[in-house]
């Protein structure tokens, strides 16, 4: 694996870990500021505004496990599809070559004929 992969994954890590906190902050700052004073309800905890993030995702969402499937997957790939039918030949073998390097392939030796 290539390193640029790790660190790529441990920098998607760290970002979500922040937005986590972030977004936790922000439930619990907007829900201690409002719900006790209009509606007499209890203020709630930084691990409280987490589980109700959760659950509002996994009522607005359809659960934990939908977070890359639905309408944005199918959309991306029948535009990714659409690219590649309209390339040249040429044009799928420098995209392809430029994809083997960037995924850590040797691109195959070109043929001096």
């Amino acid at each position: 694996m290539k390193r640029w992969w790790v660190r790529k994954v441990l920098l998607g890590i760290v970002f979500v870990a922040a937005a986590v906190v972030v977004f936790g902050g922000v439930v619990m700052f907007l829900w201690n500021a409002t719900v006790p004073d209009l509606f007499h309800g209890p203020a709630i905890t930084f691990g409280q505004s987490i589980a109700l993030l959760l659950l509002a995702h996994i009522l607005l969402r359809g659960g934990p496990g939908h977070f890359g499937r639905g309408w944005r997957h199918d959309r991306w790939k029948r535009h990714f599809e659409k690219r590649l039918a309209e390339m040249s030949p040429e044009e799928r073998e420098k995209f392809n070559a430029a994809w083997r390097r960037r995924c850590g392939e040797d691109p195959e030796p070109a043929s001096h004929a």
